[in-house]
């Protein structure tokens, strides 16, 4: 087994506090900061991190989210007793994580983080990032990401109206990516709905159309995020 010690210069150390509200039972997550510019040649061949052909082309800001992403998602599977394990990418274009594992990875802006927990803890996990939107951009893209009762839900000042939006966008990714292994069809922002968010960074999210058995339109799942430094971090986990 070979293990890799090579620290990429392009990404910061491992963060292994999760700065989310409530804890996810059997789950690791770790993060780290990149930087595109400090990306180089001898990054990925020096962690070992396999570069795909579509990332191989692609320009440096995803190569380094890319890496960045990978980094922590291996890292987080060494810690669950799975040294050196790789999370290609699938034909799908969904991470495929090693069997008996559930996990997520995420990239926003100059951060990227991954989570993970074997299948008996979790039966999906789903994270996301994303910047916050300014209040004027949010409400250009309300009506492209709320459903009319989310709209109709939506603050009346501007900057929370902002946190809204962007915490719904978040919120239907993380959704998607903890119930697409499970359900394996693609469904989009209308397929669910925001019910109500605390400033505590609990949510409750409700399905409106049926994503096959067990997963029928009407069903509820819980979410949590937190805000940090001008970023909303969200979080969708189905406990086993």
């Amino acid at each position: 087994m070979t293990t890799h010690t090579f620290h990429p210069a392009c990404c910061t150390p491992l963060d292994w506090h999760c700065p989310l509200p409530l804890p996810v039972a059997g789950s690791l997550f770790a993060s780290c900061s990149f930087q595109p510019s400090r990306l180089a040649p001898e990054d990925f061949p020096g962690t070992g991190i396999a570069k795909p052909a579509s990332i191989e082309r692609s320009v440096a800001k995803r190569q380094a989210e890319f890496l960045a992403g990978r980094l922590c998602a291996r890292s987080v599977l060494s810690r669950l007793g799975l040294p050196e394990c790789e999370v290609p990418i699938g034909e799908d274009r969904a991470p495929v994580w090693p069997a008996g594992i559930r996990g997520a990875i995420t990239h926003s802006d100059g951060w990227a983080a991954a989570i993970a927990a074997p299948a008996h803890a979790q039966r999906g996990l789903g994270l996301d990032a994303e910047t916050l939107l300014a209040p004027d951009r949010a409400l250009r893209l309300a009506g492209e990401i709320l459903t009319p009762a989310e709209l109709e839900r939506l603050p009346a000042d501007p900057e929370r109206a902002a946190l809204a939006v962007t915490l719904t966008f978040s919120l239907k990714e993380s959704l998607f990516k903890a119930l697409y292994p499970l359900v394996l069809q693609r469904f989009y922002f209308e397929a669910a709905e925001l019910l109500e968010w605390s400033c505590e960074g609990q949510a409750r999210l409700r399905l409106l159309t049926d994503l096959g058995a067990g997963w029928k339109s009407g069903t509820t799942l819980a979410g949590q995020f937190t805000v940090l430094e001008g970023h909303l971090l969200s979080l969708v986990s189905v406990p086993a």
